[in-house]
């Protein structure tokens, strides 16, 4: 089993670098996906109230034996449920579907600046942080606007900051802008989600050049930027090889190749519209 580097959040919490996703991964096959990745050597589990699988994942987790400080759970807020009340309940019913006491991180999941309601949500993330329940708390999705406006008006920096990122969309300003703040960027969609970066023919060259697949080759891209990375399959022969990433490196050339394919593409909405 390959050993996950850690990165180390803001306020000293530990993090795997690379995590398990499950995004669009029906309930009812939730637990045994989570079960494949986690007996595969995945400590890192992300799920959002969105996903509606939290209590699958939960089943996963409970029926792994694995201990509680091993693991590394995140979950999100969803949209329908900011404000500072709503957000408190809707924390409460996550925390009861997944079955556990905390959670290691829990992220807004949406800025949604037309309703203008995160920074009341995120009084209410800096609640459940103070009392211990929630280890961590970030958010996903945010431009530097929204992050500057959390951090001149609450009391905690976000320790993450999820976004979509992959070789079409690299966000190099936003990261910049994270790391400014002493925030760790995270990636959702880390292979662009059917958008042509694994047939590219920079990325299968230098999948060739190292014998390994081109979704290794992209998440080894991430790692070595320096984002935390979540990719996501319900394969179990696929949730294997996107953790064996850690047994070769890109060099110069590899990384220098992947830069021309930007294209600012998303494969996900704009979250400064998007409400």
């Amino acid at each position: 089993m390959s050993t996950v580097p850690e990165v180390t959040l803001n306020n000293g919490i530990r993090m795997p670098q690379l995590g398990f996703g499950v995004y669009q991964v029906p309930e009812d096959e939730t637990q045994r996906v989570v079960a494949s990745a986690l007996e595969a050597g995945y400590r890192s589990i992300d799920t959002a109230a969105l996903y509606r699988n939290e209590a699958g994942t939960g089943r996963a987790l409970a029926e792994s034996g694995i201990p509680r400080d091993e693991l590394f759970v995140t979950t999100k807020l969803w949209n329908t449920d900011q404000g500072h009340d709503a957000a408190l309940r809707a924390f409460e019913e996550s925390l009861a579907k997944l079955g556990l006491d905390h959670v290691d991180l829990y992220l807004v999941h949406w800025p949604l600046p037309a309703r203008d309601l995160y920074v009341e949500t995120w009084r209410a993330l800096e609640k459940v942080y103070a009392e211990g329940r929630a280890r961590a708390i970030g958010v996903s999705n945010f431009h530097p606007a929204h992050l500057r406006r959390l951090t001149e008006e609450t009391d905690v920096v976000p320790a993450v900051n999820q976004i979509e990122l992959h070789p079409r969309l690299q966000q190099q300003e936003l990261r910049a802008f994270d790391a400014g703040l002493g925030i760790a960027t995270e990636a959702w969609s880390p292979l662009g989600r059917g958008n042509g970066v694994l047939e590219d023919p920079a990325v299968t060259a230098i999948a060739e050049k190292h014998g390994r697949t081109p979704a290794q080759v992209v998440l080894r891209w991430h790692l070595q930027l320096g984002n935390i990375v979540i990719p996501k399959s319900a394969t179990e022969s696929r949730i294997r090889e996107n953790l064996d990433v850690f047994g070769f490196e890109l060099d110069e050339e590899d990384m220098a190749a992947v830069e021309p394919l930007e294209t600012g593409a998303r494969v996900g909405p704009d979250p400064d519209t998007f409400n």
